[in-house]
């Protein structure tokens, strides 16, 4: 039987993944460069009694970004303010957020390079000097008001760091990019995460569930979720049987790839022949819309070596071939070339 429940994990049923957030740097797994270097830039503004640097935090989604910007706030023992690229489509809205701020506070913006335009540039001002124009009345007797800001600390997360414009780029005094962990880190946020929700698993179901998460502690912390509610309900223990028969249940499979995953291979492999074929076309053929598999499932695949992105399109590698348990042409124009078999 599974344990019970720690008084920690039944209050978080309803914010499961913020009870697993760590609260300090120390306690945050992974990402071992990107914490000493946060650490130093944190620990050297507290000696100065200053604002930190603004912080850009680059990366997938899933690794971290906005645990490190609550990490952030509470080694400076300020508040967190937190908002999204997506929110702010008007000048008016940051200078709104920015008002509002208190002296030292940290400002955290979720995918930043959606901003609007207007208001990357009102945040170029806003972050080097700690004050904004505000535009009063219209037409010819428009004017323009300063408005002081108080100090504070803009966090910045992205996942295409590329769509920042340049000028916004470099107002950030350290930009940290985040990696995808590696299955002995994996381990050590599902054991951590596993002791925290007081559920008992065992050495070899924590290495299925890490090898099975695409790199990420977010999809760890998923497929710990659900493997706990099936050995619930199933009264089982959490060993390895019962992490593959979840797992299973779930449609994740011993390399991570799930449903969508595995359609989009085997249509790549069996309805064109292993490609190229481009995009919209591999979108329509399994019924998602192409910015999914752009964004969701083309990454893990090019990244595991199943596809590869070619000028003519999506090509599936020998490893895809075989994954879905096809035999590749015998003269291939496959990435590795040549005949087969």
């Amino acid at each position: 039987m599974t344990e019970e429940l720690s008084p920690r994990a039944s209050a978080s049923e309803q914010g499961y993944e913020g009870a697993l957030r760590p609260g300090t740097l120390g306690e945050f797994v992974g990402q071992a460069k990107v914490r000493k270097q946060l650490g130093l830039l944190l620990d050297a503004a507290s000696r100065r009694q200053h604002t930190p640097d603004h912080i850009l935090l680059a990366g997938p989604p899933g690794l971290g970004k906005t645990t490190l910007s609550m990490i952030v706030a509470a080694e400076l023992d300020k508040p967190l303010h937190q908002t999204s690229g997506p929110a702010i489509q008007h000048a008016g809205d940051l200078a709104a957020v920015l008002s509002a701020l208190t002296p030292g506070e940290v400002l955290f913006v979720d995918e930043i390079h959606r901003m609007a335009r207007s208001a990357e540039e009102m945040l170029y001002l806003a972050m080097e000097d700690f004050k904004v124009d505000i535009m009063v009345g219209k037409g010819a007797g428009a004017t323009s008001v300063p408005l002081e800001l108080s100090p504070f600390t803009l966090v910045g997360a992205t996942t295409r760091a590329g769509l920042l414009p340049n000028p916004l780029r470099d107002r950030f005094g350290f930009t940290a990019h985040l990696e995808f962990y590696g299955e002995d880190e994996l381990a050590r946020v599902v054991s951590r995460a596993a002791g925290l929700i007081g559920f008992a698993l065992s050495e070899q179901g924590i290495a299925e569930i890490a090898g099975r998460s695409r790199g990420t502690p977010r999809i760890a912390n998923r497929l710990l979720r659900r493997v706990r509610d099936y050995c619930l309900v199933h009264e089982t223990v959490g060993d390895t049987e019962s992490v593959r028969a979840a797992l299973a249940l779930y449609d994740v499979d011993e390399h991570g790839l799930d449903r969508l995953d595995r359609e989009v291979l085997r249509a790549l492999v069996e309805r064109f022949g292993g490609g190229p074929v481009g995009l919209s076309t591999l979108a329509v053929s399994v019924g998602e819309e192409a910015e999914t598999i752009e964004s969701v499932v083309e990454p893990f695949l090019v990244r595991t070596g199943l596809i590869t992105r070619t000028p003519r399109g999506r090509v599936a590698t020998r490893l895809g071939w075989a994954h879905v348990g096809a035999e590749p042409p015998e003269i291939s124009q496959i990435p590795g070339g040549g005949r087969t078999g």
